[in-house]
């Protein structure tokens, strides 16, 4: 029941519908052989995916406030981050993640497409999309695009300025066991905001000349399967009894699971389809 929790849950449920979105279909079709994926499944997807995924960029922002707060305001806390204050910057962060998924997915849609049907990723991701236009028309989606960078940019100078606040605050303690304490409150969400920013950064930032269907694949799976599949693991460490099975190998790991459905589809031909009819479809 403190602000720290209430956010992880709500970053359990993004972590939980962002592995939901993409990786039970692409499994499903490396398991049936197919690569078909209907028109409006496409479009669901780009949009839950996107929603989900700014909801966790949002969310891991505002988490960064909490630290800052909790470190260097620890007098303020209980005023700054109360019951009302965390539902209001959750719901913040869930209703513009809402807002942006919409905008992002209706302008995408409402391109016309004509370069084929055929997609070089494992699920329906808006640059693939916008590679089959046929009009000028996706410059609007660029734009709005270098926008949501600009944003992506200023959270994270956000998150870097909080977090240069609180290592400063922290080595400014006098006493170990307290900088013990609050380092290990921040090492996992800081782990976790490197791990998304860096596989975000080599999925879009990468040089054209290094752009080709099996590394986009992998570079794909890199940013939208291993985050929130190592996030609870990241935040488990501090957990007494997840270290216990751990060291006696009680524990498997999803990814395991998750890694042999994706090899078969990095063996195959690596596009998504739009199939006859009109309608997509998925490698």
């Amino acid at each position: 029941h403190t602000p720290m929790y209430f956010f992880l849950l709500n970053l359990s449920v993004l972590d939980l519908g962002t592995i939901s979105t993409t990786v039970p279909k692409s499994m499903a079709n490396s398991l049936w052989d197919t690569r078909a994926i209907s028109y409006s499944g496409c479009a669901v997807q780009v949009f839950v995916f996107v929603f989900l995924f700014a909801g966790e960029y949002s969310l891991l922002t505002v988490m960064a406030y909490d630290r800052y707060v909790a470190i260097c305001k620890p007098l303020h806390y209980e005023t700054l981050m109360g019951t009302r204050a965390c539902v209001k910057m959750a719901a913040a962060a869930w209703g513009t993640s809402f807002l942006y998924s919409v905008l992002h997915t209706a302008n995408t849609f409402s391109i016309p497409l004509c370069q084929g049907n055929t997609m070089d990723q494992f699920f329906c991701e808006i640059p693939q999309i916008l590679k089959l236009s046929c009009s000028d028309s996706y410059l609007r989606e660029v734009g709005l695009l270098a926008v949501s960078a600009c944003v992506a940019f200023g959270c994270f100078v956000f998150i870097v300025l909080s977090y240069v606040q609180i290592f400063t605050a922290v080595l400014r303690m006098p006493s170990e066991q307290g900088r013990h304490k609050a380092f290990s409150t921040c090492i996992p969400h800081l782990v976790v905001v490197s791990l998304f920013v860096s596989t975000d950064m080599f999925a879009y930032l990468k040089p054209p000349s290094l752009s080709f269907p099996a590394l986009d694949m992998v570079v794909a799976v890199l940013y939208s399967v291993v985050p929130p599949t190592l996030n609870p693991l990241i935040y488990s460490m501090r957990n007494k009894e997840l270290k216990d099975a751990l060291r006696k190998n009680k524990i498997v790991f999803p990814m395991l699971a998750l890694s042999a459905g994706l090899y078969s589809q990095l063996q195959g031909t690596h596009a998504s389809h739009w199939g006859n009819a009109g309608e997509p479809s998925l490698i």
